[in-house]
């Protein structure tokens, strides 16, 4: 007893005190949670990163510092009095009075920029700028209940850390925490969550019979090491990566790209270490070698992350102004979704709220320019895949390089592999009888030339190039420096498509290359070429076997393998200088710039390499105060509907505050420090979680006080993604197929969606199993995606899109009630109804179950037999109606096809499309 009295004292002498000390002393102004938004809101418009009216600006430190044009200092540290901010916001002058033509700030944020000055004007990095330092977790048992003895059961609710942080968070908002979900809606929330499927009934039944402590744990278990699960969060990264099937734009032509998509698949599968994952898609092209000579194939593959960049194919184009474009993206979409910062604003000005100077950005874009791809038709760099005797030729010229020379292993073996480097044909300048082919092509006739400036000829012996035409006995001829300069090479070309290597007359330095045509008796044929490579010629010349070799390297040159647009770096002479872009436009260049990440945050190490690969590690490197907090919240918002920062692409001053920053924070440091990288580790904490358990169900008092559960004092109620309204459609039907991999898919969608006039591509419905496949599969393109998937809010993927905004609206309820896909569901679930229940009663109960593992509620099931008999009694009255409403099974009845309304109606039901 006295113990207790002894504890009681203590605790209100602290708390007493704890008064006693703010009132007597108060706290200091907080730049970042005061003083920032005041000035991003009035002051950042005319005196930050866009403009600097009259010489003045707040975006960084010195600045604010520093005389403006009238000769006056905007802030003197101590002297709010002495500070002309200050004196413009109180003046009644009209002309001096700021903000300019803006609202005036109120007496709280004059009082607020009057104290920050005087208490020395503190300059603070933003939060999410800082380094991350992991956290004390919050103790449940404290001092202020009496080391848990006034609340036990909520002392005893946390499961992990997570939970400590949350009740914190909740009990500072006077709201407690949600018992946990019953056991049906757990283990149907964490399957959606973790694999995008719901549980079956076996499933769901041997988790409620499992009585043991870990029973949920199995199941998580179980669920991390599905197949599905890769398949499921891979769909969200697609959007990351702008994942599509086609190029994009106008003409919008297909594309290989579905390497990539699975090797995203085996990555999330495999648990492959996120910082890795990053490191190969930012970079695969440059890490180490493999006994091949070559980067991983895996690797290289993982770079066509930044090949799902736009090509625009339309004739009269720029291909440099869309290179641009895509280079771009690249940075933008870098930033965004590694580093949650909206870079985009620094591409024409320096940032507007964030202290990232304009020059930065192209710093940044430097370690992009160099890449290969120069907005070309055939999207050149692209991993080829040689299969059959093609493979044979491969490994034949691989051998007899490495016999005869092996210092040139790795320059054939790469040509070989992605033909590179290579000068593409829309970088000749043309001169007489010459035009663009094939949008990006050099097109030449009889008597006509071109320069290929800047040719470095040293140690050259061959000219190889794509050339085709049909004029008979035309004659290329090359040479050195001018058009009647010396003859470097004489090239008599075949009327076909083909890759042709011509000795050349060997000389050393850079020079110009001209090249001219002689074609008289085909004088209006065009001659088209592609590309042209000088290569060193292929080691063991004289040898018996030499000309078959050569003849072997053309061959596989000319054929036209599989392969998938990848990122290559161009090095040497095919290393680019990057310039600062004036106000963001390409074609006015500035000063010439290095390579170089931002100031703001952690310097590159500098045992760094300072190219890609050496940007790729210092994104995930523990002093960057950004991926890890970045990709922690992205994670977060999947499981939860909303991210601890709920602009999970902006981490910067004007993006949400974190709701949790002490759990965020937590959180980034385990998964980099403790889990190294591994995302499954990550989701295991956060769905183990008594937080993520908690029943979603809510009343009015929480809703009053917390109408959108920031939070999170219940569960998380989301409706589920587009590709898992679909996916669970066809799985609760039994019609999902578990087939992995391979190109897209293309499965029954409402006609005369597709209108391509350029290739005239045509959706052809794909058969069997295929009809069925997850939506990660379904072939995407950009101007006509998946109609009913962009109805539940997917996106085009012409851009990186951070977060879809869900939306409810009649059109899905008009996709889930009459798109094809769902009608195929609604007929196959109702025929598994009929085999449940002898009665209409009986079937549209276990239908229900079927869908939400739950029992129906009265009142539902009486509105559900409603829709049963109208339907039957039209059904019976109209046969013929019937027939034409079961169209994909072999059964006809008017119950069938009244079920078959009726299971479409459930498939439309909130609690079904929603995730409880």
């Amino acid at each position: 007893m006295m113990n207790r009295i002894l504890i009681g004292s203590v605790a209100l002498a602290l708390l007493l005190f704890s008064f006693t000390w703010s009132g007597l002393f108060g706290s200091k102004v907080d730049y970042n949670a005061e003083v920032k938004p005041i000035l991003n809101k009035h002051c950042m418009g005319c005196h930050g990163g866009v403009k600097k009216a009259g010489d003045v600006s707040f975006l960084f430190e010195h600045e604010m510092l520093e005389p403006g044009k009238s000769g006056k200092i905007p802030v003197v540290r101590g002297d709010a009095d002495a500070s002309e901010m200050i004196r413009r916001i109180l003046t009644d002058d009209p002309d001096e009075k700021m903000p300019k033509n803006g609202t005036p700030l109120n007496d709280d944020e004059v009082d607020i920029l009057k104290k920050w000055i005087n208490e020395g004007a503190e300059w603070e990095t933003h939060w999410s700028y800082k380094r991350i330092e992991k956290p004390d977790v919050p103790s449940t048992k404290n001092v202020w209940n009496l080391f848990g003895l006034l609340n036990q059961q909520e002392s005893n609710w946390p499961k992990n850390e997570i939970d400590h942080f949350v009740l914190q968070k909740v009990k500072e908002n006077d709201l407690s925490v949600s018992p946990e979900a019953d056991k049906a809606t757990l283990i149907r929330r964490v399957s959606l969550d973790l694999t995008g499927l719901p549980p079956t009934e076996k499933e769901v039944e041997a988790f409620q019979n499992d009585q043991s402590e870990n029973a949920y744990e199995k199941v998580v278990d179980r669920l991390l090491k599905s197949p599905a699960y890769g398949e499921k969060w891979t769909s969200m990264w697609m959007d990351l990566a702008r994942y599509a099937d086609t190029k994009g734009y106008e003409s919008d032509g297909g594309r290989s790209m579905w390497r990539y998509r699975d090797y995203v698949v085996k990555s999330f599968n495999d648990d492959k270490p996120f910082d890795q994952f990053t490191i190969e898609q930012l970079a695969g092209d440059l890490l180490p070698k493999g006994k091949d000579h070559f980067p991983k194939e895996e690797n290289m593959i993982a770079t066509g992350y930044h090949r799902n960049t736009m090509t625009n194919n339309e004739g009269g184009t720029d291909d440099e102004e869309f290179r641009n474009a895509a280079l771009i993206d690249r940075v933008n979409t870098t930033w965004e979704v590694w580093q949650g910062t909206t870079f985009a604003c620094i591409q024409c000005h320096s940032h507007p709220y964030d202290p990232i100077p304009h020059e930065d950005y192209f710093k940044y874009m430097a370690y992009f320019n160099n890449t290969r791809d120069e907005d070309v038709w055939d999207e050149w760099p692209k991993l080829r895949f040689y299969k059959g005797e093609d493979s044979a030729r491969v490994e034949r010229v691989k051998a007899w390089t490495l016999q005869n020379n092996p210092k040139q292993i790795e320059e054939v073996t790469q040509f070989m592999k992605v033909m590179e480097p290579k000068i593409n044909a829309h970088n000749f300048i043309k001169g007489d009888q010459s035009t663009v082919l094939l949008i990006s092509y050099y097109g030449v006739k009889d008597k006509g030339n071109a320069r290929i400036p800047g040719v470095n000829l040293s140690g050259v012996g061959n000219v190889v190039m794509n050339i085709s035409t049909r004029a008979e006995n035309a004659v290329l001829t090359l040479h050195l420096d001018k058009l009647d300069g010396p003859v470097l090479s004489q090239i008599k070309i075949p009327v076909r498509d083909t890759v042709l290597i011509a000795p050349i007359v060997k000389t050393s330095g850079k020079h110009d290359v001209y090249l001219s045509l002689d074609s008289p008796k085909a004088p209006e044929e065009w001659v088209r070429i592609t590309w042209m490579s000088f290569q060193k010629e292929l080691p063991g010349a004289g040898k018996p076997e030499y000309e078959q070799i050569v003849a072997d390297y053309a061959t596989l040159l000319t054929h036209s393998p599989e392969s998938m647009p990848v990122v290559w770096e161009g090095k040497d002479d095919f290393a680019r200088k990057t310039n600062v872009f004036i106000r963001g436009n390409w074609m006015v260049k500035g000063a010439e710039v290095k390579p170089g990440v931002p100031q703001l945050l952690a310097p590159m190490p500098k045992d760094y390499t300072n190219d890609r690969l050496g940007l790729a590690k210092w994104i995930v490197n523990r002093e960057n105060a950004l991926t890890g907090r970045v990709i922690v919240n992205r994670f977060w918002e999947q499981l939860f509907g909303k991210g601890i920062v709920e602009t999970v692409e902006d981490f910067g001053s004007q993006g949400s505050e974190p709701t949790h920053k002490e759990l965020l924070n937590w959180l980034a440091v385990k998964f980099i420090e403790e889990d190294q990288w591994s995302v499954k580790k990550l989701l295991k904490t956060i769905v183990m979680s008594a937080t993520y358990r908690q029943s979603s169900k809510t009343d009015k008092d929480k809703l009053e006080k917390d109408p959108y559960n920031i939070w999170i004092s219940r569960g998380p109620r989301v409706r589920l993604s587009a590709e898992q309204v679909r996916d669970q459609a066809l799985a609760c039907a039994g019609l999902i197929s578990k087939k992995m991999y391979g190109p897209g898919v293309m499965p029954a969608q409402p006609d005369k969606i597709w209108q391509s006039p350029y290739s005239g591509e045509k959706w052809t419905l794909s058969e069997g199993e295929d009809r069925y496949r997850r939506g990660v599969y379904t072939y995407w393109k950009r101007t006509a995606p998946y109609p009913s998937m962009v109805t539940f809010d997917a996106p085009s993927r012409e851009f990186c899109q951070s977060r879809r905004i869900l939306t409810n609206t009649p059109l899905q309820a008009l996709v889930t009630l009459n798109d094809p896909v769902y009608l195929e569901a609604a007929e196959k679930l109702a025929s598994n109804m009929q085999k449940r229940g002898k009665t209409p009663e009986q079937q549209l109960t276990e239908g229900y179950r079927m869908l939400t593992f739950q029992p129906i509620e009265k009142k539902n099931l009486n509105v559900l037999i409603k829709v049963y008999n109208e339907a039957l009694d039209v059904y019976r009255k109209k046969p013929m109606d019937a027939d034409s409403i079961l169209a994909y099974g072999s059964k006809k009845s008017a119950e069938l096809a009244a079920l078959t309304i009726s299971a479409n109606v459930m498939l439309n039901l909130d609690n079904v499309v929603t995730k409880e």
